[in-house]
């Protein structure tokens, strides 16, 4: 099994969210966030795809690859859980390269917040990458959901409802 970029978010935001997500439990078609950013992504940038395209490899597909300056452009809504951002397109830049695409760089891009982060790999980064990609399929391949974790972000996540339908609203 190989994580795809959603996997590689997931992991950094929530452990659980990643299980039920790669396990067939998927409640973003619910998601007013969810709806929010695919908005953002399919409006902010209306010329790019003349020049710019989307591109699928290994179950990866990346928002905008411009295969001239060979930047890999993500879109996203708001920067709340940027490091899980910035790892998502550090695991893109790392599938290109493993594809033979080398010399990627990457690109946040917030538009409603008028930001944009350059995202770069570094040999860490990629030492990193492979230690994760084996925690990331130990965790989608455990018999066990781990268990819920309540963190400041839990509020406006899709599994909200799911994850706290028995437990006080503490999160």
């Amino acid at each position: 099994m190989t994580p795809t970029g959603t996997h590689f978010s997931y992991y950094q935001i929530c452990r659980r969210k990643l299980w039920l997500f790669a396990n067939g439990i998927n409640m973003e078609h619910v998601s007013d966030t969810v709806y929010d950013g695919k908005l953002i992504h399919e409006s902010s940038y209306p010329q790019r795809s003349e020049r710019l395209e989307e591109v699928a490899i290994e179950g990866i597909k990346v928002d905008y690859f411009d295969a001239k300056r060979r930047v890999i452009h993500e879109i996203k809504r708001s920067d709340k859980v940027e490091k899980a951002h910035e790892w998502q397109v550090k695991y893109y830049i790392y599938v290109f390269e493993r594809n033979g695409i080398e010399g990627c760089s990457g690109l946040l891009e917030y538009p409603t917040m008028r930001q944009t982060l350059p995202v770069v790999l570094t040999d860490e980064d990629r030492e990193e990458i492979q230690r994760m990609e084996r925690e990331i399929v130990s965790i989608i391949e455990s018999d066990v959901c781990p268990p819920l974790v309540k963190k400041r972000i839990c509020k406006s996540c899709s599994y909200y409802d799911f994850c706290f339908s028995t437990e006080p609203d503490e999160a």
